[in-house]
């Protein structure tokens, strides 16, 4: 479902057009491309810095970041690796912060939620709880994993990027990228299989009111009308 203030029009534009309008000011393509990578970009902050407090921050500083900066953009790359560069970058600075204060992190002390299973309400109370506790499983299990191959692997299984795409945003090399996400799967399979049989991997979703929070406040710091 398309957020509020974002026509169809406007949700079906290609980047480059959303772009376009963007830095012409239209509040709406500022909406839409939010809409549009709110949930890739906050899974790889997560997949960093292990926390969804501090991943929410990190999108939020990324995309004011991005978006006061569209200028430079010049569509060389996908937009959406762009915005993932600058996810990754802001990430990955906080990270250094925290240790430079000596401050605890997501790395350190992750936060267990139980988040809305995606999809539509299940009408069997009893299955929606399974599901719910079964995603609960899956991010703890994913939380716990040492943080260079929890990147790997919320980039790969949960996000479903390539390789070479999780490679180049990461930077490091692709074989590099094989070798963590199979230990990473390794881990995360004998975490859970004590617990649960096969799941599905499509945790740490990032839409409704949190999804429009985010947007609302990227959208006031930049100063920009609906």
């Amino acid at each position: 479902m398309p957020a509020p203030n974002v026509s169809r029009v406007t949700i079906e534009a290609d980047d480059a057009e959303l772009v376009r309008r963007a830095l012409s000011r239209d509040g709406r393509a500022f909406r839409a491309i939010m809409t549009r990578y709110n949930q890739r970009l906050y899974r790889l902050a997560r997949g960093i810095v292990g926390r969804s407090s501090e991943a929410e921050d990190v999108v939020q500083e990324a995309y004011v970041r991005a978006f006061r900066n569209l200028d430079t953009f010049r569509g060389d790359s996908a937009l959406s690796t762009w915005l993932s560069r600058i996810v990754i970058n802001e990430a990955l600075g906080l990270l250094r912060k925290a240790r430079r204060e000596g401050k605890t992190t997501g790395l350190q002390a992750a936060e267990a939620e139980i988040i809305q299973f995606p999809g539509n309400a299940s009408d069997d109370p009893e299955r929606t709880m399974a599901q719910r506790q079964i995603l609960h499983l899956v991010e703890e299990a994913t939380d716990r994993l040492p943080a260079a191959f929890r990147a790997v692997f919320v980039a790969r299984v949960i996000e479903g990027l390539s390789v070479e795409e999780t490679a180049d945003l990461l930077g490091i090399r692709p074989e590099t990228v094989k070798t963590r996400l199979h230990r990473a799967r390794r881990m995360v399979r004998t975490d859970l299989d004590a617990q649960i049989g096969p799941v599905l991997m499509d945790a740490f979703p990032f839409a409704g009111r949190r999804c429009e929070r985010l947007t609302e406040a990227v959208m006031g710091r930049l100063g920009i009308d609906s």
